[in-house]
């Protein structure tokens, strides 16, 4: 019989220790700290709950900015199981049975996988078959599956209660089987997940910003010759621009 896992994750990033844990990052960038989950059966309906707190061994202190999303506290992980116990049981949550996970965007599932390596333990008890709700949501609405829409804009779209806050692993996992409930159709397919594919970019050209023409742009809108200080001034503002920096 198979079983919708439907989980999500709240991950840590202490952004402070990121330079003296280059090496850390590049392996398990994005630290595990709660894992919540939602168990269906083949006709949708809730059989049963996971949540879990992790205590972090990566990033001694949560970040203040993931507490200001989360609410999760450093003080309040230190009573927490490490993630070696909490994943042991979350695999026996999943089961035996044949299950197929549930996810809102790529980012949960690629983690777990992570994690899991990082800390040594074994993924190959962990579901390979998922479905990424996501997307289906955008279609739903008649847009194209890369316009994605955030959890909390899914869930308003389509209606459904708010009972709990988000940015809260059960929260959101129950948000997902929500979802997943209200739009459920036959045009669902489950994709086997291969933690070791990695997709090549196709190397992108380097752009260079055409000085003369900015320059020229700049002299026909003012019907002059610029000067010397406003044309460097004019490149300096376009580099500055194109950092992002300034945006509100």
């Amino acid at each position: 019989m198979t079983h919708y896992i439907v989980f999500d994750l709240e991950f840590n990033q202490h952004f402070s220790d990121l330079k003296s844990l280059k090496k850390v990052k590049k392996q398990c960038p994005f630290e595990i700290i709660q894992i919540g989950a939602v168990k269906l059966d083949m006709n949708l309906n809730t059989i049963s709950v996971f949540n879990r707190y992790v205590k972090p061994t990566i990033y001694s202190l949560v970040d203040p900015y993931i507490t200001d999303l989360t609410g999760i506290t450093t003080e309040q992980l230190l009573s927490a199981d490490s993630f070696s116990e909490v994943f042991n049981a979350y695999i026996e949550f999943i089961g035996t049975d044949d299950s197929v996970f549930c996810i809102w965007g790529m980012a949960d599932m690629k983690e777990l996988f992570k994690n899991a390596e990082y800390h040594g333990l074994n993924k190959n008890h962990l579901p390979d078959l998922f479905i990424n709700l996501q997307p289906y949501v955008s279609t739903h609405f008649g847009f194209s599956k890369n316009k994605l829409f955030s959890l909390q804009s899914a869930v308003e779209a389509l209606n459904i209660l708010k009972p709990y806050p988000f940015h809260n692993a059960l929260h959101d996992a129950y948000y997902t089987a929500e979802i997943l409930k209200k739009i459920n159709n036959s045009a669902f397919q489950a994709k086997r997940y291969d933690p070791n594919h990695v997709t090549l970019r196709t190397p992108q050209p380097k752009k260079r910003i055409d000085v003369e023409k900015l320059l020229q742009q700049f002299e026909k809108m003012f019907t002059r010759e610029l000067s010397k200080e406003e044309q460097n001034m004019i490149i300096l503002a376009y580099q500055m621009g194109k950092t992002h920096q300034f945006i509100k």
